[in-house]
C-alpha cells in the first residue's frame, strides 16, 4: 500500500483511504473495469464509498496521469492503471478486454506537421476461447 500511496502523491493526488482502495483495485485487477464494476467490488468492504466518489476519483486519476480511460465500444467507459502505450482487444463473445503490446509505433500518413500526443489501438473479434469454429 505504501508504493500506491507514494505513486499517487508523486502525481499530486492526496492518497485518501478511498482513493488508495480504488487505485489498488484498478492496479491489481487487469479486467479493465467500468466505474460501476469498481463500485460493486469495493462497496462491501468500504461502506462510505459512493458511485460519485468512484467517478470523481477516476476523473482525477485520468487528469493526473495514473490511469487511462478506454472507450472501445459505444458509451461504455473502462479504466486501466497501465498508462504505457499498448493496445486493447475486446472479445465479442465474452466481452473481456485484453491488453497487447505494440511492437513499434505505427506510421500515420496525412498528419505531417501535426503533433500526436496519444494514439489508441482497439481491436474487436473473438478470443481463443470464444472464437467460432471454422
Amino acid at each position: 500500500m505504501t508504493a500506491f500511496k507514494e505513486h499517487l502523491s508523486k502525481h499530486d493526488i492526496k492518497p485518501s483511504v478511498q482513493r488508495l482502495k480504488i487505485y489498488e483495485y484498478l492496479h491489481n485487477s487487469h479486467n479493465h473495469p467500468t466505474a460501476d464494476d469498481i463500485y460493486r467490488a469495493l462497496a462491501p468492504s468500504t461502506p462510505t464509498l459512493s458511485k460519485t466518489t468512484v467517478y470523481n476519483t477516476m476523473k482525477l486519476f485520468i487528469s493526473n496521469g495514473v490511469a487511462t480511460v478506454l472507450n472501445i465500444e459505444g458509451n461504455e467507459l473502462r479504466y486501466d492503471a497501465d498508462t504505457s502505450t499498448h493496445g486493447h482487444f475486446k472479445c465479442k463473445g465474452c466481452g473481456n478486454v485484453y491488453d497487447f503490446r505494440i511492437a513499434r509505433a505505427p506510421e500515420f500518413n496525412g498528419v505531417e506537421g501535426f503533433r500526436i500526443d496519444k494514439y489508441e489501438i482497439n481491436l474487436k473479434g473473438y478470443c481463443n476461447v470464444c472464437k467460432p469454429k471454422l
